[in-house]
């Protein structure tokens, strides 16, 4: 019983220091991940919002990225907001049409 505890406890304290790069390492590639996310996004409301506030879902689903973008529509004192999908295996984004602030209220801070 005691070497199985020895054995355990070893294991344990190899195993811990591990898992803590891999944690710090995943959580670098998710805030890697939203920033290209957003910086796609934004791209593709050039010319649609001017400067957009970003907001993206820091995990998106299991094949996406998905951001919220607001702002002051180009030429128009209306606010609007969109939609932005971004597709993880080929890391491309494709942006939805205004959606204008009666419709969808976005408050960023």
């Amino acid at each position: 019983m005691f070497r199985s505890q020895t054995l355990l406890l070893a294991t344990a304290l190899v195993l811990i220091p591990l898992s803590s790069t891999v944690l710090a390492s995943s959580e670098d590639a998710w805030d890697d991940f939203a920033k290209d996310v957003a910086a796609k996004c934004t791209a593709l409301a050039e010319g649609r919002i001017e400067q957009p506030k970003v907001v993206v879902d820091p995990f998106g689903t299991e094949s996406y990225g998905v951001a919220i973008l607001t702002g002051k529509a180009v030429g128009a004192a209306a606010v609007v907001s969109s939609i932005c999908v971004y597709d993880k295996k080929s890391q491309t984004a494709e942006i939805g049409g205004e959606l204008p602030a009666d419709q969808v209220t976005i408050s960023i801070p």
